[in-house]
């Protein structure tokens, strides 16, 4: 139903793109303040189990998306998909990130995780085609039972998953954000590591806000072209599985990069801001703006996962990964109710 939901609720539901953005956003803010809670339960007892629970939740929140009316069962919904979300939020990140020091492949967790995230798209991608199609012959009933049926997988292929031993410390790059640039540095001697933790600091914030920036951009913009008035389940099913496919297409080149730090996000902001500041102009390539920035935020993902755990100490994984998804959720949070005036008033 990725793509699909939008539609379901506007057209099937009959709510306004207003009231839909409010609620999308609703949800985005609760998440702002489940992500810490999540992440210390991920981190204090054990990120496999956190990933059970959190698709578990997300199979339930599905099953409310399909079954309740009215907008207070629209709220509940997306507060039962958000707790589903940061159940997983983090504790995907911690778990590979341990998985790769445990198998003393750290140096590779940047490739990894982008490789892991263009199958991931590229996956959703056929998802959506098969979702716009089993919607097309079967009705929109069909495709939420196969969405909570997916959920509901994730909870039996987290099952399957090994819990790797802590990671010590050492693995930490704790120097200043430019030294991101050269990936893994080694470990540190003690005293550096005492001296650097307030860069460290400093280098995840730097990393964190200027990649919610491209999230929420480029999430606002997605959310403004599928909620066009002229929309329907085939073109938009196409459309959304483009862009998709270009995110896809930006973490493939992520995982071909140098790791990178706050220069590299701060740079990838300024473009987002940009393409957005563009799409206002009259007789602008919405589309193709949309487009762009799914590749910007594609890129942007996977070099932001890696400079964070490598910023983080290894029982801090997950909540400092969750507080960059509490990032992302509260720009989103501001940035989709200004689409959906926009929309509205379009």
């Amino acid at each position: 139903m990725h793509g699909l939901y939008l539609l379901w609720w506007i057209q099937e539901r009959q709510v306004s793109p207003v009231v839909v953005s409010a609620v999308l956003a609703a949800g985005d803010l609760s998440k702002i303040f489940i992500e810490l809670p999540t992440g210390w339960f991920a981190d204090r007892v054990g990120h496999r189990t956190s990933l059970i629970v959190g698709s578990i939740v997300q199979a339930i929140g599905m099953l409310c998306c399909w079954l309740v009316t009215g907008v207070p069962g629209l709220v509940g919904a997306s507060l039962l998909v958000a707790i589903g979300d940061g159940f997983r939020s983090g504790a995907d990140h911690a778990l590979l990130y341990r998985t790769s020091v445990a198998l003393d492949r750290e140096g590779d967790f940047q490739r990894i995780e982008g490789r892991a995230r263009t199958a991931e798209l590229v996956g959703l991608v056929a998802l959506v085609l098969i979702g716009g199609g089993i919607v097309h012959f079967l009705g929109y009933g069909a495709g939420w039972m196969a969405e909570i049926a997916l959920s509901l997988a994730g909870a039996a292929i987290a099952v399957a998953m090994t819990e790797p031993p802590a990671a010590a410390d050492e693995h930490v790059n704790v120097g200043r954000p430019d030294r991101l640039r050269q990936g893994y540095a080694g470990p540190p001697k003690p005293a550096a590591k005492a001296e650097g933790r307030p860069y460290v600091r400093s280098a995840i914030l730097a990393v964190i806000v200027p990649g919610a920036l491209v999230a929420g951009l480029g999430s606002a913009m997605a959310f403004f072209a599928q909620t066009a008035p002229t929309a329907n389940p085939e073109a938009m099913t196409l459309f959304v599985a483009a862009i998709t496919l270009v995110e896809a297409a930006g973490t493939s080149v992520a995982s071909r990069m140098c790791a990178s730090g706050a220069r590299m996000q701060l740079g990838l902001a300024s473009v987002s801001m940009m393409l957005t500041a563009a799409a206002a102009l009259p007789l602008a390539p919405f589309r193709a703006i949309v487009i762009t920035l799914s590749f910007v935020q594609g890129l942007s993902q996977p070099l932001r996962a890696a400079a964070i755990q490598r910023l983080s100490a290894d029982d801090t994984r997950a909540r400092v990964a969750s507080l960059a998804s509490a990032c992302d959720m509260t720009a989103l949070s501001i940035m989709l109710p200004i689409a959906g005036l926009w929309r509205a008033r379009t």
